[in-house]
């Protein structure tokens, strides 16, 4: 063993080889002698044979769920159209009969019996990752995105696709598809309040966000959940995956492998990417629980493996285009795609609220690829409101990666609080903002259809808080830069020398093999019906079932069985630790290489390889001239603007918005009923700009605001305190806010001159009005 240890260190670093040298000694074996000794005295001599009967019992049940699994995959391939959508739908349009075919369409998912909708209420469009799996994950639950759309009484809107796309496909045609379905969802919903409320899970976040480049004033908020935006970003030590793209030499193997299939890129391969991640699952802990249990494991199992065996197909094309644009050449964050109509996709056009949801447990989108994109274009908050938008961002501390948008108990907690409050965040002014969700004081654990069980709350941020995250040094930039040279390089040579011969001896049948001889693929079809080996398990199985007899829970045979299983999450655990560090190590070494980068036509001296988008004239010209606009508006306007004025003075106070501030805001609307919802929200804004530009001349323009009759203005102060009091209990420095305001219009009201006024408010303290 200590040979072996040396003959790692070679490779290994001392953290990995210190580890190993702990989890050996922990499981290497003493003498055999001590074994049998040990055996003698622990195990019954029945319970050898009654956990061998167990043992094969479970074997044999475990193979027919592995038998079934197989032959509902090879029915879900066998259509080509497939979905596990658990709710009935409706075709509203067809994207294969766009001016720009997809192999996308829009469905109307109809409201389970029992659901009433509000016509009122905005549509919630679903779009699904088409990332290697089919339609549905959005809505395979009742606690699912879907779900709580429909709890909350909103509409429900989905985007479906077919396994194969439509030939000459493009992304940015899925994206301009987007846009299309959305507006349609939105001329069906006339009376709605707003514009359709997006979620973009995974893959189809950032197709989402396309979208909105490229019709901002269609789409309305956004969730994307899990989505990388950023791709370079991470934390050394962490996150291996964004290293891959140099590690292979760039983007060429992608291109190889669709010229073998004739121009598809099989999806199951980005799969099995996601498989690597994590072996211990993948070939040990995922398969190992439904062995051990097989009678309560296979629904569960079943219903998820429909779903994660249910493997598309892209366009060559496609998948080229999102390797060298995103996750290797990271164009997106920056504004450096440009569509074949000219359209440049700058996500700073968005003006819709933006919400990244993503998690600290997500090893495929950590942190820094769903936020680091606010650092790619912003130097400070200051800026992002200047360009009028409006981010979000909410961490879970654990979830992995699926369980973001499928996971039960964040369906019941985040996404429906998204949807309870998207009005709240459709309020809200622009900025940065943190939204916090928390359980109830005195509530459980999350319970099915009680959203009431945990509060929401908005925070403002700034820059630092996403630095704070973790995010690249400009040497890692450089690497990445470095990488991406690299890949365009390979991929110009590939095409010049050795694509001409791939694409010359590939034809329809080398194609059709190499999609149905995929590993992964295999891994599915090999225990189905198709494999004539596996025709008598259906038949053991059901002896099996009439004859089951479970080793009994005391047996010492399952705690052997439970430490072995134990050391093999260790070991693949250790070898996927092994394979990371390497990863990175040899990534660093190479690309961080002053030469390699020298001849890719970086230097250190020559600053960012990615600089920050440029702002243009005239988008300057308009921030000032929407400065001065505010400034004109500080002493004009009505009691409803002093009102909002008012309560957005103190709210700024507490430092946090919440669903109580919220809805004592909106208690303004019973008593102006003649303000319409959109009015309001847009009214909330402005004054809370107003602010931003001279807080102390809004605040002395207040009486202005209001008639000049001392019964209307008693009316407004004792409005005011009724609405601050539903608020709740007050952060002193809002109390005091309130009442410098009370007595700034107690002194107007007491008909002071003028000029006395004038005198009166110069002797207060700027800190005494601006609080």
């Amino acid at each position: 063993m200590a040979q072996f240890l040396d003959q790692l260190q070679v490779l290994a670093p001392p953290k990995i080889l210190d580890e190993l040298s702990g989890r050996v000694s922990k499981v290497a074996p003493t003498t055999i002698g001590e074994h049998v000794r040990i055996w003698e005295k622990s195990v019954p001599p029945n319970a050898v044979s009654e956990y061998v009967r167990d043992f094969w019992q479970r074997s044999i049940l475990f193979l027919d769920i592995l038998r079934e699994r197989g032959n509902q995959h090879e029915d879900m391939f066998a259509h080509g159209v497939s979905s596990v959508l658990m709710y009935d739908s409706e075709l509203v349009m067809r994207g294969d009969e766009l001016s720009h075919p997809v192999n996308y369409s829009l469905l109307r998912i109809i409201p389970p019996e029992g659901v009433e909708i509000d016509a009122r209420k905005r549509p919630v469009f679903v779009i699904d990752p088409r990332a290697g799996q089919g339609p549905g994950i959005g809505g395979f639950k009742q606690l699912s995105e879907i779900g709580e759309a429909f709890r909350a009484g909103h509409p429900v809107y989905f985007a479906a696709f077919t396994a194969t796309p439509v030939e000459g496909q493009r992304i940015e045609d899925v994206a301009r598809a987007f846009t299309v379905f959305i507006e349609k969802v939105a001329e069906l919903h006339p009376d709605a309040l707003g514009k359709p409320f997006v979620f973009g899970n995974c893959q189809a976040g950032w197709h989402a966000m396309m979208a909105a480049c490229m019709r901002p004033d269609v789409v309305g908020p956004m969730v994307l959940a899990g989505t990388p935006l950023s791709y370079w970003a991470g934390v050394r030590g962490k996150n291996a995956m964004r290293y891959l793209g140099g590690w292979y030499g760039g983007s060429w193997l992608d291109r190889m492998m669709s010229d073998m299939g004739g121009g598809i890129f099989d999806a199951a391969w980005l799969v099995g990417n996601f498989d690597n991640l994590n072996p211990a699952n993948t070939f040990w802990t995922k398969q190992y629980n439904v062995w051990v249990n097989p009678e309560q494991e296979k629904d569960r199992y079943l219903q998820f493996e429909k779903w994660w065996g249910d493997f598309v197909v892209l366009r060559g094309d496609e998948m080229q285009w999102m390797v060298d644009n995103l996750f290797i050449g990271n164009r997106f964050s920056t504004g450096q795609i440009v569509t074949s109509d000219g359209t440049c996709l700058d996500m700073r056009e968005i003006k819709t609220p933006i919400v990244c949801f993503c998690s600290h447990g997500d090893n495929i989108t950590p942190p820094q690829q769903a936020l680091d994109w606010i650092l790619d274009n912003y130097q400070s908050v200051e800026e992002i409101q200047q360009c009028g938008q409006r981010i979000f961002y909410a961490i879970d501390p654990k979830v992995g990666h699926l369980a973001i948008f499928v996971g039960t108990q964040v369906a019941a907690k985040n996404h429906a609080e998204f949807i309870n409050n998207m009005e709240l965040i459709d309020a809200m002014p622009p900025g940065l903002y943190e939204i916090v969700i928390t359980a109830k004081p005195g509530s459980d654990a999350p319970t099915p259809g009680k959203a009431v069980d945990f509060d929401l709350s908005i925070e403002n941020r700034t820059l630092d808080d996403i630095r704070a995250l973790g995010c690249n040094s400009g040497q890692d930039e450089r690497e990445f830069a470095a990488a991406a040279r690299i890949s365009d390089l390979n991929n110009a040579l590939y095409q010049t020398f050795l694509q001409p011969w791939i694409k010359m001896a590939s034809g329809p049948q080398v194609a059709a093999a190499v999609v149905e001889l995929n590993p992964l693929r295999l891994g599915y079809s090999l225990p189905s019906d198709r494999n004539p080996v596996m025709r008598g398990v259906a038949s053991a199985a059901d002896y099996v079932r009439a004859q089951r007899t479970p080793a009994s829970s005391d047996n010492p045979l399952l705690a052997v069985q439970q430490n072995f299983s134990k050391s093999m999450v260790d070991a693949l655990n250790l070898y996927r630790d092994l394979r990371d560090e390497m990863v990175e190590r040899s990534f660093h070494a190479v690309y961080g290489s002053p030469l390699v980068q020298a001849a890719c036509g970086i230097s250190v001296n020559d600053g960012s390889p990615r600089p920050r988008p440029g702002t243009l004239p005239f988008v300057r010209a308009a921030a000032e001239n929407e400065k001065l606009r505010l400034k004109g508006r500080i002493a004009q306007g009505n009691v409803f603007d002093a009102a909002a004025r008012v309560l957005v003075y103190i709210g700024k106070a507490q430092h946090r918005i919440d669903e109580r501030t919220f809805d004592s805001l909106r208690k303004l609307l019973l008593a102006y009923p003649e303000v319409s919802e959109a009015d309001f929200k847009a009214t909330l804004r402005e004054q809370w700009a107003i602010l931003g530009v001279d807080e102390r001349a809004a605040i002395e323009a207040l009486p202005r605001l209001l008639p000049a009759d001392a019964a209307a203005r008693r009316a407004f102060s004792d409005l005011l305190h009724e609405t601050v009091a539903s608020i709740g209990k007050l952060r002193p420095d809002a109390q005091r806010r309130l009442g410098q305001v009370l007595e700034l219009l107690t002194d107007d009201a007491a008909g002071l001159h003028p000029e006395n006024r004038g005198e009166a408010r110069t002797n207060r303290s700027p800190a005494s009005l601006a609080g």
